[in-house]
């Protein structure tokens, strides 16, 4: 069986014109991996085989720094005179140049879902001091081939704010690269915005914002055109796509998103509206991971926890008049409310009533299987829920645990402070 170093290749996923990928499997850790190795001639030293080292290295520098559910893992890297091969996650969906043709585009609310991860996984990046220069379909990786899960990867043209190292010029592609880019001024996350800009617009339309006969022509209109809005190639694309698209593409970065976060949650706000007000389906990811960011409870929260419960979570949708909990019973979940209203009674006499951003169950954490609930709640309107349960919670990461924790801690306190200021106004 042939081996580079201690894996085993099981078959070429791809070529070009520097490296070829396999897929590999690590007998130690028993996964199956994608393995990225320069080609022999790349070895030899040159002014290019500088740069492709440089590329490598970069790639190989990310190991156990950027851990992020929408972001490739990169396992391993092996970079001397006599080979040179980075080890990563495998993903099987294939890439969104899938997409990108006019007779393979993607539903809007898939292609809005996908560029949501997107952002949140370059939000991280750059709060990594990371920024990716090179954003393109051919980057950006389904774990499933009719999902909507990305990974990001091939961070070889990255640069990081602690290194002025990787501040070199001409990395990136062409078609995707921002103006500052082609102009090889300074850069910073602005222009990944940029060039998600130009992904989406592709994925909407079918068709690349700018195109030239040369390179030099295509990098001029980069760098001085404004590209027809999407709707002008495809006019059933809706007019608020087409805001967010022009937003992220416009040519002077003052103009352009400032912040990953505002470009998020316009994404979102264009799904929600999307959605019709009775529509009772559970809510895409990202309107999850949106509210759930918005509860005071979750402030605490980093992005890569908030996603460990968008995964874990139940999410319901409750007709009024419905007992969630019934007092007495045993529970070993609690709840949210992520929309609508529901009241709190204990023998008939209503304690309280709760909305959007309160929990609820919560002892259950602290005696899961055991506890009785010591109060009835149900729904007066139509309710959604987020429903956690203790073995969910007992298989999420520690930090997310601790937080959990931290923050029932707090409401718990609130509650016995608002008891005792009842009991002083009797």
């Amino acid at each position: 069986m042939e081996r580079i170093g201690k894996y085993e290749i099981r078959r070429k996923l791809g070529e070009g014109a520097t490296s070829t990928v396999y897929l590999g499997f690590d007998p130690f850790a028993q996964r199956e991996v994608a393995i990225k190795r320069l080609h022999p001639e790349m070895l030899r030293v040159t002014d290019h085989t500088t740069l492709y080292h440089h590329m490598l290295l970069n790639e190989a520098s990310l190991a156990g720094k950027l851990q992020h559910p929408h972001i490739v893992q990169i396992h391993d890297a092996v970079i001397d005179d006599r080979d040179a091969y980075v080890v990563m996650e495998y993903v099987p969906g294939g890439t969104l140049d899938a997409f990108t043709s006019p007779d393979k585009l993607l539903p809007f609310e898939r292609l809005i879902e996908i560029i949501f991860k997107c952002t949140r996984a370059l939000d991280y990046a750059h709060l990594q001091g990371v920024t990716h220069r090179d954003i393109k379909p051919a980057n950006i990786l389904l774990t499933a081939p009719d999902g909507q899960d990305i990974k990001i990867s091939d961070f070889g043209a990255a640069i990081f704010t602690a290194s002025e190292t990787t501040q070199l010029p001409g990395l990136g592609s062409p078609a995707y690269m921002s103006p500052e880019q082609v102009r090889e001024q300074p850069l910073d996350h602005r222009t990944d915005i940029y060039s998600l800009g130009v992904v989406m617009y592709q994925l909407l339309t079918g068709r690349l914002p700018f195109e030239g006969s040369s390179k030099a022509s295509l990098m001029y209109k980069i760098a001085h055109e404004t590209p027809p809005p999407p709707s002008s190639i495809r006019p059933e694309i809706p007019p608020e796509l087409d805001a967010i698209v022009c937003k992220a593409m416009r040519c002077e970065i003052s103009g352009r998103y400032t912040t990953w976060r505002e470009f998020s949650h316009d994404l979102a706000e264009v799904y929600r509206n999307r959605r019709t007000v009775a529509d009772s389906t559970e809510p895409p990811d990202s309107e999850k991971f949106e509210r759930l960011r918005a509860f005071r409870f979750f402030r605490e929260f980093s992005d890569i926890e908030i996603w460990e419960i968008v995964r874990f979570a139940e999410w319901r949708l409750i007709p009024p008049g419905t007992v969630v909990m019934k007092e007495g019973e045993p529970g070993n979940y609690f709840c949210f409310v992520v929309q609508g209203e529901l009241r709190i009674a204990k023998k008939s006499h209503l304690l309280n009533i709760l909305s959007a951003g309160d929990c609820f169950g919560e002892m259950a954490l602290f005696s899961p299987g055991r506890g009785a609930r010591t109060a009835s709640v149900e729904t007066t309107t139509e309710t959604r829920i987020l429903t956690i349960r203790a073995p969910a919670l007992l298989r999420a990461s520690s930090l997310c645990q601790m937080h959990f924790y931290k923050g029932f801690l707090e409401v718990l306190a609130s509650r016995l402070s608002l008891a005792n200021s009842r009991i002083a106004s009797i």
